[in-house]
């Protein structure tokens, strides 16, 4: 099977081992609830959502088996250090074996960055050998003590550091092996560990909903912006086409409907179960059948087309998205589809993993036209709407 799309050579390292104790509350803040999700979740979504893999997420050792549950199949969960330089190490090593072109490196504790702050950041790697994102600092600052102010401090060219921050894998995975720890004070970030290696790091525009929680009314904060996001919806659309041929029967929609004939095909030639799978493709601008499923490699001949709905499933899971809906129109004169149709809309919904309501089945004629209606074959369309986690 062809490998499924990503941002080309980029991994995404997800630091979340802290114990965030500035934070409150009786767990650590990347397993407080946000929205009735884990706020590690949310971070791991936005990444997937953004068709980054591989996913690295570096947890607290105790931790490993909480986090293997929001993972899933696409993402790793590593074990961390004691601190976040090492927990970095550790997550980079693990991806030294098959190394990528390029890593970001994101806080756990920023569920909110975005789509488009992610690609930006991936893009950078195309001219940069790292970029960081950072916003201007706009207040006035001070310096104090015990209480008081003791003096201003120019902000001319001082900047909020953000992350996801984006390196060259072989240059931060040498700026890590060949850090001392015993020549000064941990790097704050890896900015940081790249600069003590003589990097050179591009300033990125950050975002301002990208808030790193941190305190305890942070999460409410967050809560409230991810309330007034705009929902991430996609749909797509999916259409097939196969031509009667010799049989007894005809399966549509993952249903075997007898009939003096059947349909062409290198699979089982199910119609409507190719063209909804294109639409779910379709959805995540991920190709069609053909890209994942080659007609040109024979282990797909004859072979059941739940198979590659199944596929298709398991992606809509993995890019952070669920199935709001989906629509199949099959188009012949014959065999007849209405006796069928609940039947059809029962077995996508099995396969899909949601209840029979989001999906419906339905047929129409040509009125006699075209190679539908001469009987030469049988067209479908399909519909499919996704709406992110």
């Amino acid at each position: 099977m062809r490998q499924d799309s990503a941002r080309a050579d980029i991994a995404a390292v997800i630091v979340a081992a802290g114990r965030g104790a500035r934070a409150g509350g009786a767990v650590a803040k990347q397993w407080q609830m946000l929205a009735g999700r884990p706020v590690l979740a949310h971070t791991i979504d936005a990444f997937r959502r953004a068709a980054i893999a591989p996913i690295i997420v570096v947890v607290a050792p105790e931790d490993t088996a909480r986090a293997a549950t929001l993972a899933g199949n696409d993402a790793r969960v590593v074990p961390g250090g004691d601190t976040r330089r090492a927990s970095v190490r550790a997550a980079l090593e693990a991806l030294a074996a098959q190394p990528p072109h390029g890593v970001l490196i994101h806080d756990g504790a920023r569920p909110l960055v975005s789509t488009a702050l992610i690609g930006r950041m991936a893009a950078a790697l195309g001219t940069q050998d790292a970029a960081a994102p950072a916003l201007a600092v706009t207040d006035a600052l001070w310096r104090g003590a015990n209480g008081r102010v003791m003096a201003a401090v120019p902000r001319d060219g001082l900047y909020r550091a953000q992350t996801p921050q984006a390196f060259r894998f072989h240059a931060i995975l040498a700026a890590h092996r060949g850090f001392d720890a015993g020549t000064g004070p941990e790097p704050a970030d890896d900015v940081e560990m790249a600069r003590t290696a003589g990097l050179d790091v591009a300033i990125l525009p950050g975002e301002e909903d990208n808030i790193k929680l941190t305190w305890p009314g942070d999460l409410a904060r967050a809560a409230r912006l991810l309330e007034g996001r705009p929902m991430d919806i996609r749909s797509g659309s999916g259409f097939d086409v196969h031509r009667f041929g010799p049989g007894d029967a005809v399966v549509l929609c993952g249903v075997r409907i007898p009939f003096d004939r059947g349909l062409d095909g290198h699979s089982d030639a199910d119609v409507g179960m190719h063209a909804l799978t294109d639409a779910i493709y379709g959805a995540l601008a991920e190709g069609d059948i053909g890209r994942h499923f080659p007609p040109s490699d024979p282990q797909w001949k004859g072979a059941d087309s739940a198979l590659f709905l199944r596929h298709a499933a398991g992606r809509i899971a993995a890019r952070g998205y669920r199935l709001a809906n989906a629509d199949v129109t099959l188009i012949c004169e014959a065999p007849k589809i209405g006796p069928h149709a609940d039947a059809m809309a029962a077995r996508l919904a099995e396969i899909l993993g949601v209840e029979p309501g989001r999906i419906g089945v339905k047929a129409t004629t040509t009125e006699r036209l075209g190679f539908t209606g001469r009987g030469e074959g049988i067209a479908a369309m399909a519909s499919a709407t996704l709406v992110a986690r």
